[in-house]
């Protein structure tokens, strides 16, 4: 035992001792995955790099791109800034703050423009991949899309529905740069080997579908599946992208 500990424990009551040794540091590392969601990447070239405090941790990743293509990325936890750099160049795109919790996992998704870069951001979606029951699929959104319109509604249908869309929606109310909370449907069994769902998406309080009707596959009846929607703008067009990225989170 070394003095300063002996010290301590002479010295501070239990309480404090708790808390000097949560500081100490934590056997679950913070671990990230990074969305690139800037729709004029092409600005400064084809990608991406991405370093947190100065180190570089993603790679080469396009506008609608992410890595690791699976699982996560460990990066270092609590206040950090991240850059976004010209790939394989020192050239800074964008500087956004984070914070990041101690042992907890990550979707960062960087949004906005890169020919105003005052205007990009890094949303920081806390992720929750604890496995639903069977015969359960759990959807996040996260919105991403800086031309959208100000908040939409996601209708998550099984597949082969037909009729008008009839609230509530399946994910209500989300605006941009928000992250919705995990919603939890009855598994759909695909069709012939098809999708599950189909995916609407509306302005908030309408039921007319714009742009995305998109079809969605979640795994097995077996096993609880987790997906993740990242909505983007299209590529160089002010628009919501006719298509989410989906992050097969679980199963």
């Amino acid at each position: 035992m070394s003095r300063l500990l002996k010290a301590l424990l002479l010295i501070l009551p239990p309480a404090a001792l708790g808390l000097f040794a949560a500081g100490c540091g934590s056997s679950t590392p913070t671990q990230a995955r990074l969305v690139n969601a800037i729709p004029d990447t092409a600005q400064y070239g084809t990608a991406l790099d991405f370093e947190i405090n100065g180190t570089k941790e993603f790679t080469d990743i396009p506008f609608q791109g992410y890595l690791p293509v699976s699982g996560y990325s460990s990066v270092p936890a609590g206040n950090a800034t991240i850059e976004g750099l010209e790939t394989g160049t020192a050239t800074e795109a964008f500087n956004s703050p984070v914070t990041l919790g101690a042992g907890s996992q990550y979707t960062l998704v960087a949004t906005g423009f890169a020919t105003n870069t005052s205007k990009v951001a890094i949303i920081p979606a806390l992720d929750n991949n604890n496995p639903p029951s069977a015969d359960k699929v759990e959807f996040r959104a996260i919105d991403a899309s800086p031309s959208g319109p100000a908040a939409v509604d996601i209708y998550i249908l099984p597949a082969g529905s037909s009729g008008p869309l009839t609230p509530p929606a399946t994910i209500a109310d989300l605006a941009y740069k928000s992250t919705s909370k995990y919603v939890t449907v009855a598994f759909n069994p695909s069709i012939n080997g098809g999708p599950n769902y189909t995916m609407y998406v509306t302005a908030t309080g309408t039921t007319t579908p714009i742009l995305i009707t998109q079809s969605l596959s979640a795994g097995s009846s077996s096993q609880g599946s987790i997906r993740t929607l990242v909505f983007t703008d299209q590529q160089n067009i002010n628009q919501l992208n006719p298509l989410a990225i989906v992050l097969d989170d679980l199963n």
